[in-house]
């Protein structure tokens, strides 16, 4: 079957590792669904297993993409969650917890096997192409807002780096369920866009907010972190689930932090229960996941280069045939 693949580990130029080519399609296990994929979408994981973050040598080559949408061996439409091992489901009792690419092929083929136990059917009202945005960041986007940082209708956000997966997620999410959305990006035309999707005001990097929020949605890391921790009002919280500018801010502000008595959360994915809750809001709501292009599998190299360059807003999709 055809596939994208990580070949080799360069850490320094993870996509001189990439491959498209033929690959083995799934073996039958007890437990196990093979899926055929009609649509999955990049993650910036996919880029950090190409450096070999979560992926070791002795795994190549090993087929990328954690999220998918497609049709199961009895026609079932389902959507994937992509967490294999959660609760012991398909695999050993002491097996740990992974994310599709670091012990299993993941989803950039035309098929894919996981545990029976990890799909969950698909609305009727979502596409294929937006389904498959949901398991990774757009249920870590959920995670980080409603079980992480506990906020409620009318309380205000902090949505840094607008245009990234998670960061475009939180945004619409946090739009459709009474949130006050602030965002930020370096880029005029993403702060724009912010603003369409529902955000009250975005702004550049860095600068003061109206008022101080409740909580922050972090997944920039070192080049916010010290506006993060300013823009919260007393005893609010930062949920940062990734660091794409580095996880070692100059400054940690650490006085703040104590005596305004502010609470840091990490968040990683989330549960399947989570991505199911996802899935019914999307379909009770008429919410959407933000897609910048839809590419055939073929092409999947010119998404990981827009991916690596950070050239667009919302979530590529890749399609199979």
């Amino acid at each position: 079957m055809f596939a994208a693949y990580a070949a080799r580990i360069d850490r320094d130029q993870p996509l001189s590792g990439l491959e498209l080519g033929e690959r083995p399609a799934p073996e039958q296990r007890p437990g196990w669904t093979t899926v055929k994929v009609r649509a999955a979408s990049l993650n910036h994981h996919d880029l950090w297993s190409l450096r070999g973050v979560g992926l070791s040598e002795d795994k190549l080559p090993m087929i990328l993409g954690c999220d998918a949408a497609g049709v199961d061996e009895d026609g079932n439409e389902v959507v994937l969650h992509s967490v294999i091992g959660q609760t012991g489901h398909g695999v050993g009792p002491n097996e740990p917890r992974s994310i599709l690419t670091e012990r299993y092929q993941g989803t950039f083929a035309e098929q894919v096997s996981v545990p029976t136990w990890n799909l969950l059917p698909k609305p009727k009202d979502l596409s294929f192409e937006e389904a498959a945005c949901l398991p990774t960041a757009w249920l870590t986007a959920y995670r980080m807002l409603f079980t992480n940082a506990g906020v409620r209708p009318g309380d205000s956000v902090l949505v840094q780096g607008a245009g990234g997966g998670v960061a475009t997620a939180a945004i619409v999410l946090g739009k459709a369920a009474g949130l006050r959305v602030f965002a930020t990006s370096r880029d005029e035309a993403k702060r724009k866009r912010a603003v369409e999707l529902g955000a009250v005001e975005a702004l550049e990097p860095g600068a003061r907010l109206p008022q101080r929020v409740d909580a922050v949605i972090e997944t920039v890391g070192a080049a916010t972190w010290s506006h993060s921790v300013k823009s919260l009002r007393p005893g609010g919280t930062i949920v940062i689930s990734g660091a794409t500018s580095g996880d070692r801010p100059s400054h940690a502000e650490l006085t703040r932090i104590f005596f305004l008595e502010l609470k840091i959360v990490g968040s990683t994915m989330g549960t399947k229960d989570e991505l199911e809750d996802l899935l019914s809001f999307c379909a009770a709501t008429g919410v959407r996941p933000v897609i910048d292009e839809v590419l055939p599998l073929d092409r999947a190299r010119e998404g990981f280069e827009r991916l690596e360059s950070g050239d667009l807003f919302g979530k590529i999709v890749l399609t199979t045939t």
